[in-house]
């Protein structure tokens, strides 16, 4: 349950361009009105699903900031980056920069585990797991250094697929692709931490 509202403001963001795409008259009168005028109707869908993922976003933070008092970092930074290439392609008329927001978001991800691991000598993957799990150091070293690679990886396919494959092409990537290769990802992990898993339980 959690996992799929964490993932509220991506599921929303496809629904509503999909759902604008299915009537682009429509969706190009209501962009007009409330994003000004000069919108192609071809512009309509991924605008209006850009706003609805900007008001995801902080509804998700509100719901969680109700329920326990107390936002997780992670959700603070999502905010901002949305905030940032969402209000300017919805400013600019651009999707160029909401199409840059999962890179900067990967490639951020990727950036405070490295500095933490080379600079500050904190392996943040260990902190959230070692609760779970018992690892030897170099394990967590290797593990720390595979979620590095993945979000790197991840933020240069994002931009690849932005680049040379459609816009809707790109949308439905952004939730399948993205969300199916953290799946494998994870489950790779699994298998490759499973043999410590069992020798502990032995």
């Amino acid at each position: 349950m959690k996992f799929l509202f964490d993932l509220l403001p991506v599921i929303l963001f496809f629904g509503a361009y999909k759902f604008a795409g299915a009537s682009p008259e429509a969706s190009h009168e209501l962009a007009a009105r409330w994003l000004g005028d000069g919108i192609a109707v071809s512009q309509a869908p991924i605008l209006l699903a850009t706003a609805v993922a900007i008001l995801a976003t902080v509804a998700q933070i509100a719901i969680v900031w109700t329920r326990h008092r107390k936002v997780d970092t992670m959700l603070w930074v999502s905010l901002g980056i949305i905030v940032v290439f969402g209000g300017a392609t919805l400013f600019f008329h651009n999707p160029t920069f909401i199409k840059w927001k999962p890179t900067a978001l990967y490639w951020l991800f990727a950036t405070v585990l490295g500095v933490s691991a080379l600079v500050f000598r904190r392996n943040l993957i260990r902190r959230m797991m070692e609760v779970q799990i018992r690892l030897p150091d170099a394990v967590w070293g290797r593990l720390n250094l595979a979620w590095i690679l993945f979000f790197a990886l991840m933020g240069v396919l994002n931009l690849y697929v932005a680049y040379n494959f459609s816009e809707e092409a790109w949308v439905n990537f952004k939730l399948f692709g993205g969300m199916g290769l953290m799946f494998a990802f994870v489950l790779g992990q699994g298998f490759y931490l499973s043999r410590y898993i069992e020798e502990e339980a032995h």
